[in-house]
This record gives C-alpha cells, structure tokens and sequence, in this order.
C-alpha cells in the first residue's frame, strides 16, 4: 500500500454560514492523501496510478461550490474522490480556513476527514 499526497492546496473560495463569508470569500488550504496499492511491476502507465492532476482539479472543482460548512465539503471531497479513482483504498483531507471571522486570534480552523 502506497500513499500519494497533494499537500496545501490553496484556494479562495465563499464557504461559511456568515453572510460576509458567502460575499467576500475567504482563502483555504486542502490536503489530501490517497492510500492505493501501486503497482507491483515497474510500469509507466497512467492508468495503475492516481493521477495526482486530475485528483487536483476534481478538489478544485469542488472547491467552487458554495458550502455552509466544512465539514461538509469534507465529506463531499471525499466522496468524489472514491467515486472517480478506483484505485482508492482509504483517503484523508484536511481543510483549513485561513484567519477565520471571529473576535480573536486564531490562525485558522481545520477540519479532517477520512473514508
């Protein structure tokens, strides 16, 4: 079993529950490590890997849909990711909202998500 990791991903996106979030937007960073057996015979063929660019555009994609929340868009990641890799054995995301709207100091709010 192998892993692939598409580290700190970074997005601007409208996702939250504050209407300001939904207008103004805000950035994010996305992790996601894929877990697949590679192959065992050295190969150069594509299609025995995760293509790490098309895993990269398909969280793209999803990242441009509004979400209230993101625990949400965690799970719904997820879920694209094992309906459009085959090769998938299990997946983690972690997605961090950068200086999120509270009163305080707070870097950000990350949430983490596996299947």
């Amino acid at each position: 079993m192998g892993k692939i990791v598409l580290q700190n991903m970074e997005f601007y996106a409208y996702h939250g529950l504050h209407p300001e979030e939904n207008t103004i937007g805000g950035r994010y960073l996305v992790s996601l490590t894929i877990d697949y057996s590679f192959p065992k015979e050295h190969t150069n063929e594509l299609p025995q890997f995760v293509d790490y660019s098309s895993a990269y555009e398909l969280v793209k994609a999803e990242m441009e849909k509004p979400e209230k929340l993101i625990e949400n868009l965690a799970k719904r990641i997820l879920s694209a990711v094992k309906e459009n890799f085959s090769l998938v054995g299990k997946a983690e995301i972690e997605i961090s909202k950068l200086n999120p709207p509270i009163k305080g100091s707070l870097e950000a709010f990350k949430v983490i998500e596996s299947l």
